[in-house]
């Protein structure tokens, strides 16, 4: 493939106008050259935090429904995405693993790439949307019965019991640990971030606030070196929060995600999440006793807004939108727009709407 006059944007060279070809699944050449762009080229987006999306539920899913999530996803210029659980018990969790891992082995040419299991070792006080009945501690037995394989990310709280009797087995089989859905004082989040632990889950949604004689959950995500998962849809947080973290972190530390629901890209209406009644109004995901439950937020405007509330460059935005996120996993062929790297990028116009996604070389999405 060859992709004549584009905007290059890479997260770590920047931004300039080339020419760029693809030969399998790489990127082979990239030949800089003068003169105006048709349009943006940066690397394919990637959310990995997402609980469903067009009427797919994570929790219920299907082979057939995984794949036409992944056909939606795929309009909004994502790459790379895990299917993110909910609070369950182990044997649901293992079911939600058996379809990822059945659809990963029979689709080489796949976006899916994983599981983060969210829950369901975390703090009930902090429980957000999540079902309260599911909601238990670490133990190492129940561990070793999960289906891990294609678990990348697991969204715990540091102050519950087993918490680190629990890192070892998840070390051992590759699952990054994300603090979330927590109640914790700040010296259980700097106690868990000197065990390796740098990442938090929807900063700074499901956790305790910033007080001046406990700074807490935020305080030590704006303090300590954290990644922090954001949700830029204007509900999660305000945009001056989103601008605020920006400020105080830089875009070095930001992930964006969606926490999206299966109500996203459908109507009003009443929805499930986890065996919760979810009531979505004007786009807004909340129990019946308002507690926020997911977003309905497609992940292409969550990178607009991102923009727009920060005004940031558009090399930063490539890397809060995939390369933060890959390099926080350990992956190291993906997220840039570089010789030799897997050729995943989304094509944008100058609005930032979604042109074209490839997808290790191949065009899986063109907008008429």
């Amino acid at each position: 493939m060859v992709f004549k006059q584009v905007l290059i944007v890479d997260p770590v060279d920047g931004e300039y106008v080339a020419d760029l070809q693809t030969e399998d699944e790489r990127i082979t050449k990239i030949e800089r050259v003068s003169g105006d762009f048709t349009c943006i080229l940066m690397p394919g987006f990637v959310d990995v935090h997402t609980h469903g999306a067009f009427g797919v539920n994570s929790m219920t899913m299907d082979y057939e429904d995984l794949h036409r999530w992944e056909k939606e996803l795929h309009k909004e210029g994502i790459t790379y995405f895990l299917p993110t659980t909910v609070s369950a018990y182990a044997g649901e969790m293992n079911k939600v693993h058996e379809v990822v891992s059945n659809y990963i082995e029979k689709n080489p040419l796949t976006s899916v790439s994983g599981i983060h299991l969210e829950g369901p070792y975390i703090n009930p006080a902090k429980k957000g949307s999540q079902n309260p009945s599911r909601i238990r501690p670490a133990t190492t037995k129940e561990l070793n019965s999960l289906s891990l394989e294609y678990a990348l990310l697991i969204t715990m709280a540091p102050e519950i019991e087993g918490f680190e009797e629990a890192l070892p087995t998840l070390k051992k089989n590759g699952v990054v640990v994300s603090l979330g859905h927590t109640d914790a004082e700040f010296e259980d989040m700097n106690r868990a971030f000197g065990l390796g632990i740098n990442r938090m889950t929807h900063f700074p949604n499901g956790m305790n606030t910033l007080h001046h004689r406990e700074i807490g959950c935020v305080g030590a995500g704006l303090l300590l070196d954290m990644m922090l998962e954001m949700i830029s849809d204007g509900i999660h947080s305000s945009p001056d929060f989103v601008k605020l973290v920006y400020k105080l972190k830089g875009p070095s530390k930001i992930i964006l995600i969606t926490d999206s629901i299966d109500a996203t890209g459908l109507e009003d209406g009443k929805y499930d999440l986890g065996g919760l009644e979810v009531s979505v109004i004007n786009g807004k995901a909340t129990l019946k006793d308002g507690t926020i439950a997911g977003s309905t937020l497609k992940f292409s405007q969550g990178v607009r807004n991102f923009q727009e509330w920060t005004k940031c460059s558009l090399k930063e935005l490539a890397t809060v939108s995939s390369f933060n996120a890959l390099k926080n996993l350990g992956i190291d062929d993906r997220g840039r727009i570089s010789s030799g790297y897997l050729a995943d990028f989304v094509l944008l116009d100058k609005k930032l709407d979604v042109k074209e996604t490839v997808l290790n070389g191949h065009t899986v999405f063109k907008r008429r």
